[in-house]
């Protein structure tokens, strides 16, 4: 199995009764929580919090086994993987490498821009927007410092809109008392969309309480609003506006891993490899393809490259390999979409779980209770907890570092 995420670990973690040898590579030691990454990005956490090294979450499973190894090739004639450690074979091949920003050909962007897809994003932000604070307290010139304290979040999505209301909080609600000589006035937190619409996959009204809830925590939300360039100093939209701006997080997409593109195989939208119902690689059915990499269709439309979707395809593959060693007929894999859940900040969240519609604090306590369970670890869960509960009685984020490489 490549890739320790959602979809790798999941199904490695169904395989211990199954009668193979399991071994799951990634090049990093750990499964993160990706979810709760942004709230490292925003000082509310730190990484050791949201991860769990993958060896210590599979330690008692008898037939499994880890290596900490980057894939850079697969060949499916020899059944054999290229690693950064030398070749390894297989019988059977999960490939779930995840996925990584898309930057949509935007070079500048990806340059200068920051990213929110690995615990080293989450830390490079984090030291950004702090420093941006500390350089403004020396700066002397005006325009130069709202330019330091301008913050541009793009997209629109869960990321981005949660982003832009953790971001806020941290500002108005922390930072504000570690800079008291700094006018609170010239920071701006502005979320670019460039379409009319934020959090897609929600009903109108929750788009509606979301961006409502935004504005009442000082973002500037921008509807069609579609970035052209961005040299590090300013942002320039494709409408001719130019933004002075030191600190860009770019969470408009996510694309495949480039491991598919190493495959030989014509890749369908974002990079991802189209796969049959069984979630098989055509014409090697001993290669399955899940989460992010995968593309599939469902209803007329392809499967979002979200959480939910990879756990159930590490469900569904694990299941499959085990009927697939029995002589049985594969089941084809169906997505039940469980709902969308985004929080803005304090007390705020909208939610449309299992046909529930909630917005406010019913949903922020939703949110709260989903992302506890779903976090590994018993350990992880209480320091969140704890974590949450500081900073919700006491407005105080504890992560605040400004650490370097």
């Amino acid at each position: 199995m490549v890739g320790a995420g959602f979809g790798g670990l999941r199904a490695a973690r169904a395989l211990r009764r199954t009668p193979v040898q399991v071994v799951l590579l990634d090049r990093n030691n750990y499964h993160l929580f990706q979810p709760l990454l942004y709230q490292v990005a925003t000082a509310g956490l730190e990484p050791e919090e949201i991860a769990k090294p993958a060896r210590a979450i599979l330690r008692g499973q008898k037939n499994f086994d880890f290596r900490m190894v980057e894939v850079t090739r697969v060949d499916f004639a020899a059944k054999r993987l290229d690693t950064s450690a030398g070749p390894i074979s297989y019988d059977l091949l999960v490939l779930a490498p995840g996925g990584e920003t898309n930057f949509f050909g935007l070079e500048s962007m990806q340059r200068y821009g920051l990213g929110l897809k690995d615990i080293p994003d989450a830390i490079a932000i984090r030291n950004r927007v702090l420093t941006s604070f500390e350089h403004a307290m020396l700066e002397p010139d005006a325009e130069r410092r709202r330019a330091l304290l301008t913050f541009i979040v793009v997209g629109g999505g869960p990321t981005g809109v949660e982003m832009a209301g953790a971001l806020s909080e941290l500002i108005r609600l922390v930072l504000v008392k570690d800079y008291p000589r700094l006018n609170i006035k010239d920071v701006r937190i502005l979320l670019l969309e460039a379409t009319d619409k934020l959090l897609a996959a929600l009903p109108e009204r929750l788009r509606e309480a979301a961006g409502k809830t935004l504005w009442r925590k000082y973002v500037e939300v921008r509807f069609g609003a579609s970035v052209s360039d961005y040299d590090g100093e300013r942002i320039r939209l494709k409408s001719g506006e130019v933004i002075p701006a030191q600190t860009v997080i770019w969470a408009a997409g996510v694309r495949a891993s480039p491991l598919n593109a190493t495959l030989g195989i014509p890749a369908a939208r974002q990079g991802r490899i189209p796969v049959e119902p069984t979630l098989q690689v055509p014409g090697h059915p001993e290669v399955f393809i899940i989460g992010d990499a995968a593309y599939r269709e469902q209803d007329g439309a392809p499967l979002p490259m979200v959480a939910p979707v990879a756990i159930q395809m590490g469900q569904s593959v694990a299941r499959n390999i085990a009927r697939l060693l029995s002589g049985q007929a594969l089941e084809p894999f169906n997505y039940r979409d469980q709902g969308t859940l985004a929080t803005i900040g304090r007390n705020a969240a909208v939610a449309n779980v299992y046909g529930l519609k909630l917005s406010g604090f019913p949903a922020w306590v939703m949110w709260l209770v989903i992302h506890i369970i779903q976090l590994i670890g018993f350990r992880n869960k209480l320091f969140v907890l704890i974590n949450w509960a500081w900073d919700y009685f006491f407005y105080e984020r504890a992560a605040r570092l400004i650490t370097r490489d």
